[in-house]
């Protein structure tokens, strides 16, 4: 009898989270596991990668709760207030109040879902996979069914305002809580100490095969440019950094560098980001690619891979950039110091005016480029990217 497994994500957009989890389900073979992934929305760039042996379902109610879970009060005030559902106001007023004052959404989400019963299968497993997302985490622990229930955290719960009190109570819903590396495993531990003996590290998955063959499948830089070409993948926003990027690569620029900087992914600093690098007149030199769902062409042909990110969980997008062996320069993230040695197989960087000296460094010292270069390639000899399914 095959094992059934339930995953609950947002949605599938192009991201880091959405990748590592299509990474994991290569490890699930269809003759052994019934997958099903229920989102709360079904769209975003990935959403055609999932494999079609897996089943994706949809919570049907969502779309009336997400008001409630995304909107500002004031918003929602004049949203009921039109459309004449005094009542449902009345009722959604002191369970707002109730969350503000006590820093716990569980009356508002037991309403929310009051009329929700739970889902009809029992799954072998079950995962909150979309991070700290208390509404998932909440739904995972109350309404299905399972033998075993998992909540995996992919971010830095100390960066993106992580609810510990509610998480202290959820989580005992919980028969594991994975985070993605040991430094998060550390900082979740010292928000949650209660929590501590249900708190392990599951890195996430790499397919060093299937990422060197998508590399071959598309074309990379469309442009004739002969210098040193920089690139950096992940979402348009000031976590992941790229306004420190822009500033260094003007400075780089100013000094007589030929350098051309692209950066994939897409987000809402998108607008900020145009008028930063306008202002800079680095329209030529600072390319804005969008999202791709196969960045390893570009990964493949770089000379040098930057993650200028203020805070992440692992950072799965620098776990993929490595298996091209390029020089890779990175801030200290969580994680970071888990997947590059310092000035062994790349740089770690701790601000901005360290971004813009180390990457001036390798510009005037290739033979360190080389360096990292040969020994990542010693690494990936050395080291398994593909680890154990080891939650049944």
């Amino acid at each position: 009898m095959k094992q059934k497994v339930l995953f609950m994500i947002i949605n599938m957009n192009i991201g880091g989270t959405e990748k590592a989890l299509l990474n994991l389900l290569e490890e699930f073979p269809e003759n052994k596991f019934e997958v099903t992934i229920l989102m709360l929305e079904k769209n975003g760039g990935f959403l055609s990668y999932i494999p079609e042996y897996v089943k994706i379902e949809v919570l049907d109610s969502y779309q009336e709760i997400k008001p409630f879970l995304n909107l500002p009060p004031q918003t929602i005030v004049k949203l009921l207030i039109n459309k004449g559902r005094f009542l449902k106001l009345l009722n959604w007023l002191p369970r707002y109040l109730v969350l503000k004052l006590f820093n716990d959404p569980t009356i508002l989400f037991k309403w929310l879902l009051k009329e929700k019963r739970k889902l009809p299968t029992e799954f072998d497993v079950a995962v909150a996979y979309a991070g700290p997302m208390d509404f998932i985490s909440f739904f995972i622990g109350k309404k299905v069914n399972a033998k075993r229930k998992y909540q995996w955290i992919h971010f830095d719960v100390t960066k993106i305002g992580f609810n510990k009190f509610f998480a202290a109570k959820i989580y005992k819903q919980f028969t594991k809580i994975f985070t993605v590396s040991e430094e998060g495993k550390n900082k979740l531990s010292n928000l949650i100490p209660n929590s501590l003996g249900k708190i392990d590290v599951f890195h996430n998955v790499i397919h060093v095969d299937a990422i060197t063959k998508m590399a071959e499948e598309d074309k990379g830089y469309q442009d004739d440019f002969k210098g040193t070409r920089i690139l950096t993948v992940g979402r348009l926003s000031k976590e992941k950094g790229q306004d420190m990027a822009i500033k260094a690569l003007g400075e780089l620029i100013k000094e007589g560098y030929n350098l051309r900087w692209y950066c994939i992914g897409e987000g809402n600093a998108r607008k900020d980001y145009e008028e930063q690098i306008k202002k800079l007149g680095l329209e030529n030199e600072f390319i804005l690619l969008g999202s791709k769902a196969n960045p390893y062409p570009y990964m493949k042909d770089c000379d040098l891979y930057v993650q200028p990110s203020r805070h992440e969980g692992f950072c799965i997008t620098l776990a993929e950039a490595k298996v091209f062996n390029k020089p890779i320069i990175c801030t200290t993230f969580t994680g970071a110091k888990e997947q590059i040695i310092h000035n062994y197989t790349g740089l770690l960087v701790n601000n901005y005016y360290d971004l813009y000296n180390a990457i001036k460094n390798l510009m005037q010292n290739k033979t360190l480029m080389e360096k990292y270069e040969h020994n990542l390639k010693q690494e990936k000899k050395n080291k398994t990217y593909e680890i154990e399914l080891r939650i049944f």
